[in-house]
């Protein structure tokens, strides 16, 4: 229930409260439309390849609710209830990229079938519409003017706000796209000791993954244009946030972190207020406009942080570009592996202990450029790649999770690991299909999310 700040005991709840030893997995992954006839990107509004017509097929033959902000507004998400009995919801990011978020599920193996299910569903609510959908972590073909923008009171905000803080902010809201993981904590000492790991391991994460290396039809020098995008968007919320690396980090380090960072709006009773010019800390303490916030607004505000791992109700592995099919659950997979045994956890930590920010810092640069082949100080990013795979598929044997066929989730890392081994990621793969001189089709064809 939505309730006035009173005390920082009130700021904490939202993390004491989801504590859960349930150790399930949610992931969320964008994908972005595109006409073939003409090559324009998806629309919001109108007849045909659209936004609205597909949600309107979702909806009649899928079982999808529509979601709006407030009454008689546009729509601007789906959600059902899953196969396992849990909510799952179709989003659009601010230019349309389509997103699952799916089911909070018990292994990698729910996860994998529930993206055959929904890219089943895709294909058959995009019939004549002549839309190919792309995964890759930046749109490869559309300049900024050609992408619409999603009806979202957020979005119309950030918009305006983003270019004040850095020169790629509106390419990171329209024209990146990402596959991330999200992770339970069982406890405030279990959720800070994964934050630490996890972000400390991130900018690797982000080199194996690294699927981007495509802007407006030609190929850019880098692996990840989507890295490259972060690097420059809004300091006050994004990074590796190294004061959370320490021992004995609680909670209230992650709270002091989003308090300090400025806040873009609140809403009350349907009216928006723009706000920001001003941290929550400042919100909390003097009030904007006689308004005092309320836990409805700190969860919010919390959405609006976006370090490499984010933590809310769940703890969120965010530096990863969105994947083809081959590659889709790998993600899923390597934090399970890693986060979600003791003994991956205790030697995933082993392994970041010699990691220094200064070096990672300095390597996530070359990693949005070279990927695997970085090497900055003791950061070697290939040699870290292979153990944290390794420690990975440890971790995901003793978690036993069988499949029909009696495999562990390690299956879905075989992909990914064949990359790594040979100093590659995903972006090699899409550059060998696509050629020097890439025309249209052949981006169309190498970039589609079913492969």
């Amino acid at each position: 229930m939505d309730r006035p700040i009173r005390s920082e005991d009130d700021l904490l709840a939202i993390f004491f409260e989801a504590c859960s030893s349930e150790q399930l997995l949610g992931v969320e992954s964008e994908k972005f439309g595109v006409v073939r006839g003409t090559l324009a990107p998806l629309r919001y509004h109108g007849p045909g390849a659209s936004v609205e017509t597909l949600f309107e097929r979702l909806s009649k033959a899928h079982g999808w609710r529509p979601v709006v902000e407030k009454p008689g507004a546009p729509v601007v998400a789906l959600e059902r209830i899953g196969r396992h009995g849990r909510t799952a919801s179709i989003t659009l990011e601010p230019g349309a990229q389509f997103e699952l978020s799916g089911e909070a599920l018990s292994d990698v193996h729910q996860v994998d079938a529930e993206l055959e299910e929904h890219l089943g569903e895709l294909e058959a609510v995009s019939e004549g519409l002549d839309l190919a959908w792309l995964a890759t972590g930046f749109h490869p073909l559309a300049r900024q003017d050609e992408l619409p923008w999603v009806p979202k009171d957020r979005y119309a905000i950030m918009r305006e706000y983003f270019p004040t803080r850095g020169s790629r902010g509106l390419d990171m809201m329209r024209r990146t796209a990402t596959v991330q993981v999200n992770l339970d904590f069982s406890s405030e000492a279990d959720a800070m000791r994964k934050l630490s790991i996890a972000l400390r391991l991130s900018p690797i994460a982000t080199a194996i993954f690294a699927n981007s290396p495509l802007l407006e039809g030609r190929p850019t020098g880098r692996l990840s244009e989507r890295a490259c995008v972060w690097l420059d968007a809004d300091p006050d919320r994004t990074g590796l946030l190294p004061k959370l690396w320490r021992p004995g980090a609680t909670f209230r380090d992650y709270a002091a972190f989003a308090l300090d960072a400025p806040m873009y709006l609140f809403k009350r009773e349907g009216t928006v207020f723009a706000n920001t010019g001003q941290s929550f800390r400042s919100f909390w303490q003097d009030g904007f406009e006689g308004e005092r916030p309320t836990t409805g607004d700190w969860k919010m505000h919390l959405a609006t942080m976006f370090p490499e791992v984010r933590l809310k109700t769940t703890l969120e592995m965010r530096s990863a570009d969105s994947q083809p099919r081959s590659t889709y659950a790998a993600l899923a997979a390597l934090w399970a592996g890693l986060l979600y045994d003791e003994r991956a956890l205790g030697e995933a930590e082993e392994l970041v202990a010699p990691l220094r920010h200064e070096e990672l810092a300095l390597a996530r640069r070359g990693i949005a450029e070279r990927g695997l082949e970085v090497r900055e100080g003791s950061v070697d990013v290939r040699e870290l790649a292979e153990r944290m795979l390794g420690i990975a598929r440890g971790g995901l044997s003793r978690r036993a999770r069988l499949d029909a066929s009696g495999r562990d989730e390690g299956r879905h890392l075989d992909a990914l690991e064949a990359l790594v081994s040979t100093g590659r990621s995903p972006a090699h793969r899409l550059l060998e299909a696509v050629g020097h001189s890439p025309d249209p089709a052949s981006i169309l064809a190498a970039a589609r999310i079913g492969d």
